[in-house]
């Protein structure tokens, strides 16, 4: 088996493993009564939904490549977004996914430069979006979780996401900067370590400086040349995740229960954040495990296991069904998802 056949493996393996564990701590009588009573039109919504925000995707990244000159076909930029997500699905922090797409949006005559500077905005703008919205989810749970050591906890988290932010739109501001800041950690790290590190710093630095480098020139490119695109990609992104986070209320309803909007996003802005630790292939046991403190202020003890597995059978498992069949039409070059992983 190749190295990303045993990464998916093991993707699946620890996210089926951590749904056993979580439906064998919540089943009880109760949850086969409501199994029973499961309003499966909304459960198809809620799957409809997701297939929605490839789409809602797939039209940012076209208008975005449109933005600095370059057309791409509607359907195929939808493509190239569901292929990435398979490669997202089996590594950490979904960071296969990237590559993936730069590799296809460079197949369709995009110059390299260009498709990188797409990505990297692209993930530049979840990401501002997700760290802005942090605090607010933050205050949410701090209010639900009236007690003084989850005060405490909340205000560290609080304190840390907007340093986060400062610090990311700082270095976006001024790259420079950010790359001093990062040799002297580095320097501070090799006298801690010794000597024996310098070669492996080195490297550290000169991919450090290289991805400082592609983010800034990134980011001006769309501040120059596709103001358009970016403006564009500011409302798609946001609809994007607005459409992701309707899921999760959409499964409960077809439950049998009647969430509180505000909270079910909340959790889900803050399960998003934890997710991008890169701890396992695809998140896989991170979220499952992430997810059940955070649902469980919202849902019952005894639909906790199946509101999770219904979720993540949609964010997870409807990922790597829909990615491969997609990458195994359009994907020629099978030793790049080898590469990506590797």
């Amino acid at each position: 088996m190749n190295k990303f056949g045993k990464w998916l493996t093991l993707s699946l393996i620890i996210s089926v493993f951590s749904i056993v564990v979580v439906l064998a701590l919540t089943i009880d009588p109760t949850t086969i009564e409501a199994i029973l009573h499961v309003r499966y039109e909304y459960i198809f919504a809620a799957a409809a939904l997701h297939v929605f925000s490839y789409v809602i995707w797939g039209m940012r990244t076209k208008t975005m490549c449109k933005s600095l000159g370059y057309e791409l076909d509607s359907l195929r930029s939808v493509e190239i977004v569901i292929s990435s997500t398979l490669a997202a699905a089996v590594t950490p922090s979904s960071a296969g996914g990237e590559p993936l797409r730069i590799h296809l949006l460079h197949q369709n005559r995009i110059p390299i430069g260009r498709a990188t500077a797409v990505v990297i905005v692209e993930r530049l703008l979840d990401a501002i979006l997700l760290l802005t919205a942090a605090p607010f989810a933050l205050y949410i749970f701090r209010d639900i979780l009236s007690d003084y050591q989850f005060d405490a906890v909340f205000i560290v988290s609080d304190v840390f996401v907007i340093l986060v932010l400062v610090l990311f739109l700082y270095g976006m501001w001024k790259p420079e900067h950010t790359r001093i800041m990062m040799h002297a950690v580095v320097g501070r790290i090799a006298r801690i370590l010794g000597n024996k590190t310098d070669a492996t710093l080195c490297n550290v630095l000169h991919r450090v400086d290289s991805e400082l480098e592609h983010f800034h020139d990134s980011v001006w490119l769309f501040l120059t040349e596709g103001r358009r695109g970016l403006l564009y990609g500011v409302v798609y992104t946001l609809l994007f995740w607005i459409v992701e986070y309707t899921m999760l209320p959409m499964i409960l309803i077809g439950l049998n229960q009647n969430p509180p909007l505000v909270i079910v996003f909340a959790a889900q802005v803050l399960l998003s954040i934890f997710m991008v630790v890169p701890a396992t292939p695809g998140a896989s046991g991170v979220a499952e495990f992430g997810a059940t403190p955070l649902f469980s202020v919202f849902v019952t003890s005894s639909l906790l296991g199946i509101t999770i597995v219904a979720w993540r059978a949609l964010t997870f498992y409807m990922n790597i069904i829909v990615g491969s069949f997609v990458s195994a039409r359009i994907l020629k070059d099978t030793e790049l998802m080898k590469k990506l992983i590797g």
